[in-house]
This record gives structure tokens, sequence and C-alpha cells, in this order.
């Protein structure tokens, strides 16, 4: 492994390590389902369980789904950003930061899931009775990683575009 490969495998290290920390400080220090306000009117720490994917996205579903099913997938979509990030090449800063945030993200949500069963949300928006689902660190870092690529494949796409053609 190359040693700038090296720095983005510690960097969704240590995003793992902020996720689990941080979940981990909620469930031993709130009860389950409780509330302190940080910024009134915008922002609560909150102690949720989520059983679904992503802003609780399926958390109603059969068992079978919730128990085999979404972990399954997990269980894929984080090999597939393994391998991804493994066969990236000379791929830029931006779209290897992509990619090692959600790779972060997908193994913290899915460490959750395998060991509780659920995963442990927090962060809760809002304005006025308009609230974002609660999500935790694993939720942004796959958020922030997919604006990344996204942005990645836009600005390469531009430049690709204003490159001249060669005759």
């Amino acid at each position: 492994m190359t040693r700038s490969r090296l720095l983005y495998a510690l960097l969704a290290a240590a995003m793992i390590a902020l996720d689990r920390v941080t979940k981990l400080a909620v469930s031993e220090q709130m009860p389950l389902y409780d509330s302190t306000v940080i910024i009134g009117g915008f922002f609560n720490l909150v102690h949720t369980r989520n059983t679904g994917i992503a802003f609780s996205m399926l958390a109603d579903a059969q068992p079978f789904v919730k128990d085999y099913i979404i972990p399954a997938f997990s269980t894929v979509a984080l090999a597939f950003i393994v391998y991804l990030f493994w066969r990236a090449g000379q791929t830029g800063a931006r779209a290897l930061t992509g990619l090692s945030l959600i790779l972060a993200g997908a193994a913290g949500n899915l460490y959750d899931r395998f060991a509780y069963g659920y995963v442990v949300d927090f962060l809760d928006f809002y304005v006025g009775s308009y609230h974002w689902p609660a999500f935790n660190v694993a939720d942004s870092c796959i958020t922030i990683g997919a604006g990344l690529l996204l942005l990645d494949s836009f600005l390469t796409q531009q430049h690709a575009e204003r490159e001249p053609e060669s005759a």
C-alpha cells in the first residue's frame, strides 16, 4: 500500500473510532429517547435507535428485511467500497477522501447492525417543527463522502470538456 493510501485508510479508521466513541457516549450518558437542547430552535442531542436504513427508512419493515436483507446489502455495499478504494489507481485526493469517508460510515453503521441490531442516532437538527431525521457520525461520513465523489465527478467532467481534443 502506498503511503498516501495508508493516510486515507487512517482517515477511515479515525472516523470509525469517532463514530464508535460518540455512539457509546450517547448510549451510556443519555437514557433512550432523551433529548437535550444544544441550540434552541435548531439542534438537539437525542438518543434514538434506528432499525432501518438511512434516516429511518424501512424502520417499519418486516423482521426478515431488517435482520437479513439490510445487513446483507450493507455488507455487499461495504465490500464494494473497499474494492473501489483499493482499485482507485491515480484517483485524486477528493475522490479518495470521499471513498474513505463512505467506507468509515458504512463500517461504523454495519458494526452496530451486527452487534446490536440497530444503529444509534443522536444528532437532531430542526427549524421550528420541521425536523431532519436524527443521524450520527457514520451517516455524516457517508453524506460528506458521497458529496465529495459527486463534486469530484462533476469537476473531472468539466475539466475533460475544457481540454482541447488532440488530433
